[in-house]
């Protein structure tokens, strides 16, 4: 919410009770009285003393924007002690702008009373107080009152600025130079020291992260830095932390000390980096090289911030690459598909499933990190996660049946439903491949027990029902079902309690005639049981044979009858 305007007493109102809400000025404080009287003093004094250095050879004032401007300051200081004057000349539509706000500054320096001022606020220059006279620019009015502010000061020569002339302003200096952006050297020290990251070295300077012989030989490191070339030959190394732990940006710490803020017309600036894993003798993608100039140009231009240069110049290599693998920083050629595997996060088993999307594709791939996934014209396989879970997440949608089949040879309807399964409940997929894995394993074991494909008479199907569930689920998951038997079913159930020792709280549930019958099943079904364990555990020849032998013993016994052969 705003604020209310302030109350304020003019010079010269008789009415003292009286006050006024004005918008914009307020009472000053003493200090900024003190600090605002001696400014205005020194510039009644020497009235050019807010003009900068000038380093540059300047034209006929007709044609020199620059020159004209100072042809009038210097008239203007001339009449610097005649209030008519300058009374007439701070309204004065025409004419240079920075003398006419300098003629209303004069004034106020004149007037002596110090108690009202203006506020000049600004988001990029900050705030700074003056005492406002004439149709003068604020902006122009507080730099010339406001000299000492090596930043603010800058602002009286805007205008000059956006028609290309150029100014550096430091706490030990003004310079004007001119059509060319050419920076002072110490300028150029200036800026470094007082720059929102701090450097180590003389001609050669580096940041927190770096190294002198780092920044020297142009060394590239797997997180990559910048250099930066001034025009003095003075170069600076910035690693990518320090550029992310500032609170003010760096171009801004230097750019808002010139005029115009274009620091990209003075320094040089390379990105130091390439994917590890990528040859040193071969060259970046010219598309690659030419995204990452367009994205040096925008950190430059202030469009973007220092945290996500790094990333972001990075992206513009990774995202250019048009064979091989992408994995993060990483790169492998079309030979590594083995070492690309490898270097991804996940089990074995997920490692597995990718391999199987990337056999399959017709084209390139890229999976962004937030989970979108791009067909690409380039055969290059680009991941920007290194995790198997967040990668199979994205492709499961285009490419889960693809997996399905080359990993566990399912189709159909069975696949689809697997597929369907895990598409709405996204579970993990190191353990939905494993238990998919060993679901599927243990049912081919099944398969391999006699008669599968046969069916058997009662109550042997019963009992062969329960070894199978056994085998699939654990013996524990059968005792409900053996309860639920009926007639000779019941028996064999009571018979499959005994033979696992489940009997105690159950004996109840069987009437007496099945119980006696199961009973004398025991021993056969235990040596059907057995073998079957064996089966599944081993599938050998002899124990296949054993249980052949114990399931006709079992259907001698119970009354089934003469069994096939399986």
């Amino acid at each position: 919410m705003a604020r209310p305007p302030a109350e304020v007493r003019f010079p010269g109102d008789k009415n003292r009770r009286k006050k006024v809400k004005v918008r914009g000025i307020k009472q000053a404080s003493k200090q900024i009285q003190q600090r605002l009287e001696k400014d205005l003093d020194a510039l009644l004094e020497d009235p050019k003393i807010f003009l900068p250095e000038i380093k540059a050879e300047l034209g006929r004032p007709r044609r020199d924007m620059m020159a004209a401007s100072l042809k009038e300051i210097e008239y203007v200081s001339k009449k610097r002690h005649d209030r008519k004057w300058l009374a007439r000349r701070m309204v004065k539509r025409r004419g240079c702008m920075v003398s006419r706000a300098l003629a209303g500054s004069l004034l106020a320096a004149l007037d002596g009373d110090h108690s009202t001022v203006a506020v000049f606020n600004n988001p990029i220059y900050g705030t700074s107080s003056f005492i406002r006279r004439g149709n003068g620019k604020q902006a122009h009015q507080a730099a010339i009152q406001n000299y000492n502010n090596h930043k603010l000061r800058m602002l009286a020569w805007d205008e000059h600025a956006k028609s290309g002339h150029w100014f550096f302003s430091w706490k030990d200096g003004f310079e004007y130079t001119g059509m060319v952006p050419k920076s002072p050297e110490n300028w150029i020290d200036a800026a470094l020291e007082f720059s929102s990251v701090k450097f180590s070295g003389d001609k050669i300077r580096w940041s927190k992260g770096l190294d002198e012989e780092t920044v020297e030989n142009n060394t590239f490191s797997d997180s990559g830095w910048l250099k930066i070339t001034f025009q003095n030959g003075v170069v600076a190394g910035l690693s990518q932390n320090s550029l992310s732990k500032t609170d003010e940006g760096f171009v801004p710490s230097i750019a808002l000390t010139m005029l115009p803020p274009k620091i990209s017309e003075i320094i040089d600036v390379e990105w130091m980096w390439r994917p590890i894993g990528w040859p040193e003798d071969r060259a970046l993608p010219a598309e690659g090289l030419e995204k990452l100039e367009e994205i040096l140009l925008a950190w430059m231009s202030m469009a973007l911030e220092d945290s996500s240069l790094g990333r972001e110049c990075r992206k513009s290599i990774l995202n250019s690459i048009d064979d091989g693998y992408v994995s993060g920083n990483n790169w492998f050629d079309n030979e590594s598909k083995k070492d690309f595997l490898e270097f991804l996060s996940g089990s074995e088993d997920e490692k597995e499933a990718i391999a199987a999307v990337i056999d399959n594709l017709e084209t390139g791939i890229h999976v962004r990190q937030d989970g979108f996934t791009f067909e690409l014209d380039e055969k290059v396989v680009r991941f920007e996660e290194n995790a198997c879970h967040p990668l199979l997440v994205s492709l499961w949608k285009d490419h889960g049946l693809t997996i399905l089949n080359d990993m566990f040879e399912l189709t159909g309807e069975e696949a689809d439903e697997i597929y369907s399964r895990q598409l709405q409940r996204k579970q993990g997929f190191g353990a939905f491949l494993r238990e998919l894995k060993n679901s599927l394993s243990t049912a081919k074991r099944l398969d391999t027990l006699p008669w599968n494909n046969v069916t058997l008479p009662n109550p042997l199907a019963f009992a062969d029902k329960l070894i199978r569930k056994a085998g699939d689920d654990g013996v524990a998951s059968t005792v409900s079902l053996a309860r639920k038997g009926k007639d000779l079913d019941a028996a064999m159930g009571w018979a499959w309690l005994v033979v696992h020792d489940r009997t105690e709280s159950d004996a109840w549930r069987f009437d007496s005639a099945s119980r006696d019958k199961g009973s004398d099943w025991v021993p056969a079904l235990h040596m059907l049981w057995a073998s079957a364990e064996e089966i599944l555990n081993g599938n050998s020849e002899q124990a296949r044979n054993n249980y052949i032998d114990a399931m006709r013993k079992l259907a001698e016994i119970s009354g089934a009858g003469k069994l096939s052969t399986p």
